[in-house]
């Protein structure tokens, strides 16, 4: 039988090749499908009160709930737009609705005999609710009208999903998990972008180290983990997984480079002779290419050649060494943005008089905002704004604290600098060099004058302000975090991601001058003056201030982004990883973290990737989590004036007595 295709006598009829209640055959999934994460998919709806189904063209539909208004039910684009959310709510979360709305995809994986076998996954969309019984009925009746050569896999889309399967037997619905499937895929976008430039392969840091000195703007660097210290260049590739909140992609997100995970790298390169040729590398979302080009493409030096970004002045004078609760944003030309930034999180915790609801507060078409979805996320009915914000203040507040700490001004670095003629004298070879463009001494001037900070005496009077702030702590041999706040970091175009030092295991006076003196010289590490120098940030301006937080101990701990990194236009989702233990073992990549999505207006949340571990986190600690993430959603409405949708990186670790602490709060580089 042919296939019986819709037909509406609109205009665009004759390209719409959408079937209803055919059976879908794998040269028919072929002809309707489109291209989604790199595989072959299809959109379907169960009509459950016709007892038929409808499997939509991909190109002439691209959304489900447009579709079903407009063909199934006769409404007007106006119409369903006017009730978008209250519709959106009986397609996905009704128990008894009328339709069911899904993905059906085309994978390939090894049977026991090592053959390629091809598999169809069927998911819904991530903020859809099917309890278990009605995941069943889903599952079978796609089933019934599929091609039955091909196995067919449920994969749930949420949390809630998995939980409402593990009541449903494997027997009855065969089902991949999410972290199952992306685990197997073999690329996978990182940083959207296009490059071209010659292919660099590496097979170890040390050999990416020894040819790092004949590396240019133009190359792009590919090897399985690429060091947090890589230069800047043309495009990352990384031949093993990595997470999108690795250091190396957000340099890559700042810098506005490609980056991806091209796990058979190896293979194309062979296959094309792509080692060591100009090549033209392309990611997006939902596709990655490496194309060889014939000759040399006489690229221009680009446009970073040319960036200058200016500094706002830091203030030297002399500043108080003070707790972070008393800092606030406009201290930053003091202390730095880092502790800045601490500080206004304690005052907002503690005032509650900030708005947090801005950002569900901004027109996302046709919604007039998304205030609706964050009072019931929230437990309210139909609040006034004041009743809103008291309760998102007070969400936040009873679900995050702000670290106890102090921070270092500026005004301490300079006195040290100061105090010194050989530091003066150091400080100046490495002007002059800057000045007169002598890269090739740069790195041998920046290690001189490191040492030089990391040991020269440090005057008491500096010495005693710092121990001063910490007697109890320090009397007591407590364990000391010691991090970077510069002026020369967090900002348009530069984040500075992973550039400065932190010590995190610091106990006494003399641990705690050493570590500040360490995080001092980091400012004039090879690495830090050479990034500056490219984008035009003069040494004159920069400047470390200091943070030294109390260490407390971590369940788990790990980064958050208020955003989807790998997908800009996403208002909904922010990304989540964790370890556990502290968080400096997902900052700094000693492992590979879990991820997790989690929805921000609908609520719900699912697994991206295990990382390192064979088990997913309890459902409770999820619950957790998602509490974690929604309250990164509303400080983002508070540090992301006055763009709200301005994404902040919080750095956070969940003590052993189950309470959430922020220990730093940044803008996120896009």
């Amino acid at each position: 039988m042919s296939p019986a295709l819709l037909s509406t006598g609109a205009p665009e009829a004759a390209t719409d090749r959408t079937v209803v209640g055919e059976h879908l055959s794998l040269p028919l999934f072929h002809t309707l499908s489109g291209v989604l994460a790199g595989h072959p998919y299809v959109k379907v709806v169960v009509d459950r009160a016709e007892g038929d189904w409808h499997v939509l063209d991909a190109a002439a539909h691209p959304f489900h709930v447009n579709y079903i208004a407009t063909r199934v039910l006769g409404m007007e684009l106006a119409e369903l737009d006017a009730g978008l959310d209250a519709f959106n709510a009986s397609v996905y979360a009704d128990p008894d609705r009328r339709f069911l709305l899904g993905v059906l995809s085309l994978h390939s994986g090894e049977d026991a005999d090592g053959r390629e076998r091809p598999f169809l996954v069927l998911e819904t969309t991530e903020a859809d609710t099917m309890h278990g019984a009605l995941l069943e009925f889903f599952h079978g009746f796609v089933r019934d009208r599929v091609d039955a050569r091909l196995p067919l896999l449920l994969k749930p889309a949420n949390h809630v999903q998995e939980e409402e399967l593990a009541a449903v037997s494997e027997q009855s619905v065969p089902r991949v998990l999410g972290h199952e499937l992306f685990g197997t895929r073999t690329r996978t976008a990182l940083n959207t972008g296009e490059a071209v430039g010659r292919l660099r392969r590496y097979a170890t840091v040390e050999e990416y180290e020894a040819a790092a000195g004949g590396l240019g703007w133009s190359d792009i660097v590919a090897m399985p983990c690429l060091p947090d210290d890589v230069q800047r260049v043309a495009g990352f590739v990384n031949t093993a997984p990595i997470t999108p909140l690795s250091h190396t992609n957000v340099l890559a997100s700042g810098w506005g480079i490609p980056n991806a995970i091209v796990q058979d790298l190896d293979q194309l390169a062979e296959r094309h002779g792509l080692d060591g040729a100009w090549v033209r590398y392309r990611v997006r979302e939902d596709d990655i290419t490496l194309e060889r080009l014939d000759e040399d493409p006489g690229l221009r030096a680009p446009a970073w050649h040319q960036q200058r970004i200016r500094l706002e002045p830091p203030l030297l004078e002399d500043a108080p060494v003070l707790s972070l609760h008393r800092l606030r944003t406009a201290d930053r030309d003091r202390y730095g943005t880092k502790a800045a930034n601490l500080g206004e999180l304690h005052h907002v915790l503690d005032s509650r008089t900030a708005d947090l609801t801005a950002f569900y507060g901004r027109p996302r078409p046709p919604r007039e905002n998304l205030r609706p979805h964050l009072a019931a996320r929230l437990g309210l009915s139909t609040p006034s704004a004041a009743e809103l914000r008291a309760a998102a203040s007070s969400f936040v507040a009873g679900t995050v604290e702000a670290p106890e700490g102090v921070a270092l001004p500026f005004s301490l670095q300079h006195r040290f600098l100061t105090s010194s003629p050989a530091l003066q004298q150091g400080i100046g070879k490495l002007k002059m060099a800057l000045e007169l463009d002598a890269l090739d001494v740069l790195d041998a001037l920046c290690l001189q004058l490191q040492h030089l900070i990391r040991h020269a005496p440090m005057p008491d009077s500096v010495a005693g302000e710092i121990t001063r702030a910490l007697p109890d702590q320090l009397a007591a041999g407590e364990r000391l975090v010691v991090r970077s706040s510069s002026n020369a970091e967090d900002l348009p175009g530069f984040s500075a991601a992973g550039v400065y030092d932190s010590v995190t295991t610091v106990r006494g006076t003399d641990e705690l001058l050493d570590a500040v003196r360490q995080v001092w010289a980091s400012l004039v590490s090879p690495r830090s003056v050479r990034l500056r120098h490219q984008v035009g940030i003069s040494l004159d301006d920069t400047y470390m201030g200091v943070i030294v937080q109390e260490y407390v101990p971590a369940a788990l701990g790990g980064v958050l982004v208020t955003c989807n990194p790998t997908r800009r236009e996403d208002f909904r989702n922010v990304y989540l990883n964790c370890s556990p233990g502290s968080p400096e073992q997902v900052v700094e990549g000693t492992v590979l973290p879990q991820q997790y999505l989690y929805n921000t207006v609908e609520g719900g949340g699912r697994t991206v990737a295990l990382g390192s571990w064979p088990e997913g986190l309890s459902a409770g600690t999820r619950a957790q989590l998602a509490d974690l993430s929604l309250t990164g959603r509303l400080l983002q409405s508070h540090f992301g004036a006055p763009e709200v949708d301005a994404p902040l990186d919080i750095e956070w670790l969940l003590t052993d007595q189950g309470d959430f602490r922020l220990v730093q709060i940044r803008p996120y580089a896009l």
